[in-house]
């Protein structure tokens, strides 16, 4: 790997060792994730002026209004989507950077990704192709749609939080599929678990979240 990938000084094994020990503190039991979170190398994810605080437990922006969520958000999303076993098909909605996708490629058998910001998507692929990572698809699109293409999808991520939960994407669930979603308006927001069952929909409220607004259309 080279040194880009792996990191030196502020973005060292050292300090990403830290990261994954308050995850430990914060309540993240997988160990697959923690050692996903270990090795994908956060900082080239984000502009290098920023690269110092990229194992920092903080959410930092990545331009357009985006910001790149806490490692903890991401930690505990994932450990919550992939609580009842590892799933097949992942609808992601909110590419951004492509963190979190590349979390997620590292533990489910295939991403399908959807952002609405063009420059984003590309910065994503970029990324992603770094890594060397392939089992994703992206669209460039308005995330309240999903990607009906490829439905229904045994998961779904969604980065990104609306006042309420797009029909849409409840529409995408296959029958046992699990979604986790921020609802609320800034200042307001909590985090939710969505799970499809033969008879309609259960919905846990989780915890306190702190998301970018969720916006239609296409930049």
């Amino acid at each position: 790997m080279n040194l880009s990938l792996q990191g030196i000084g502020m973005t060292s094994r050292r300090t990403r060792e830290r990261m994954i020990s308050r995850l430990m503190e914060q309540g993240i039991t997988s160990n697959k994730i923690l050692d996903v979170m270990r090795d994908t190398p956060r900082h080239i994810f984000m502009d290098e002026a920023l690269s110092s605080r990229a194992y920092e437990d903080t959410a930092l922006p990545i331009g357009y209004n985006q910001t790149i969520s806490q490692p903890y958000i991401v930690a505990k999303m994932t450990e919550l989507l992939l609580e009842f076993g590892r799933l097949k098909k992942v609808l992601e909605i909110g590419t951004g950077c492509g963190y979190q996708t590349a979390v997620l490629t590292q533990l489910v058998d295939y991403v399908y990704s959807v952002e609405r910001i063009l420059p984003l998507q590309k910065k994503a692929k970029t990324h992603l192709s770094d890594l060397k990572i392939k089992n994703v698809s992206f669209l460039h699109s308005d995330g309240g749609w999903g990607w009906p293409d490829y439905a229904p999808y045994d998961g779904i991520l969604v980065s990104a939080a609306p006042s309420e939960i797009p029909e849409m994407l409840l529409e995408q669930m296959a029958i046992g599929a699990v979604m986790l979603i921020p609802i609320g308006k800034v200042g307001n927001q909590e985090l939710q678990r969505v799970i499809r069952t033969d008879s309609g929909y259960e919905v846990e409220r989780l915890e306190p979240v702190s998301f970018v607004p969720f916006l239609s259309g296409r930049d």
